[in-house]
């Protein structure tokens, strides 16, 4: 039985998106769910502050994925959430960013559509706007560009079906997840065409009191990147130049000494 009455059948999931990184980013639904939830699996890059937001009597169950080393296959996973909805639990699933940009979220939800199990998809802001937008860098801008490209940046093989030749034509490109990559990307963009002074910014941790942004171009990003870890995005366009104009997170941090975040205790 949940800990918040009867559920119809099978129990019930909720697939969360939880935002870029910082926690106040989460939605109101999304929160909703999270406090009220009989079991949660988490992401690995999921906020501590949300994580303090279950309900103490619920089972919190890590499934992070390194990128080089993965605790809980997909498959793993996706048996979890079917097994602890079964047992007629109100279920979790908080995933970092929203579910269905690069975040297997589609994989989840056809498993459960497969055991039969009832499920809402919440949506979650992504890092592909939200990082930018943290560093000062408006994704499409009125006279620069009117679009904007999301990449996997792992997405650097010949038989991915990329169309390299096409990137450098649609606006502003955004790589996730592209950092061990961006040698790659480099010479892929250069090979079909972009110009080696393109603007190109590398955020990492976006959003979060850690956040580290590196500016640079095309000619030059890969020497002033080197310090640059995972979690990081890549943003690659002319609204890169904009940044020093509307660098609010950064101004902000200047002016107040730190983030305050909404989450100070516990709603429990």
């Amino acid at each position: 039985m949940s800990l918040f009455g009867n559920l119809p059948g099978n129990g019930f999931v909720s697939i969360i998106g939880a935002g870029p990184g910082d926690p106040e980013l989460i939605t109101v639904k999304g929160l909703d769910r999270l406090r009220r939830a009989d079991v949660i699996l988490y992401d690995r890059l999921v906020a501590p502050e949300l994580l303090a937001e279950i309900h103490p009597l619920a089972e919190a169950i890590d499934v992070g994925k390194a990128p080089t080393r993965h605790r809980f296959p997909q498959t793993a996973i996706n048996a979890l959430l079917v097994e602890k909805a079964q047992l007629g639990r109100h279920v979790a699933r908080l995933k970092g960013g929203d579910p269905f940009v690069f975040g297997r979220g589609g994989e989840e939800c056809l498993a459960l559509v497969e055991a039969g199990i009832p499920f809402e998809v919440i949506p979650g802001i992504s890092s592909a706007i939200a990082v930018p937008a943290y560093a000062g860098i408006p994704v499409t801008q009125r006279g620069l560009t009117t679009a904007f490209t999301v990449i996997a940046g792992h997405t650097c093989e010949p038989e991915s079906g990329l169309d390299w030749a096409a990137l450098p034509k649609v606006g502003t490109l955004i790589f996730l997840m592209g950092v061990a990559h961006l040698p790659e990307i480099r010479r892929r963009l250069l090979a079909n065409g972009m110009s080696s002074q393109m603007p190109v910014a590398v955020i990492e941790q976006g959003t979060t009191h850690q956040q580290f942004v590196v500016e640079g171009t095309l000619d030059d990003i890969l020497e002033k990147a080197k310090e640059v870890h995972p979690p990081a995005t890549i943003i690659i366009g002319e609204v890169v130049r904009m940044r020093p104009q509307i660098d609010w997170f950064q101004t902000t941090k200047e002016l107040t000494g730190s983030h305050i975040p909404l989450f100070q205790e516990s709603a429990f």
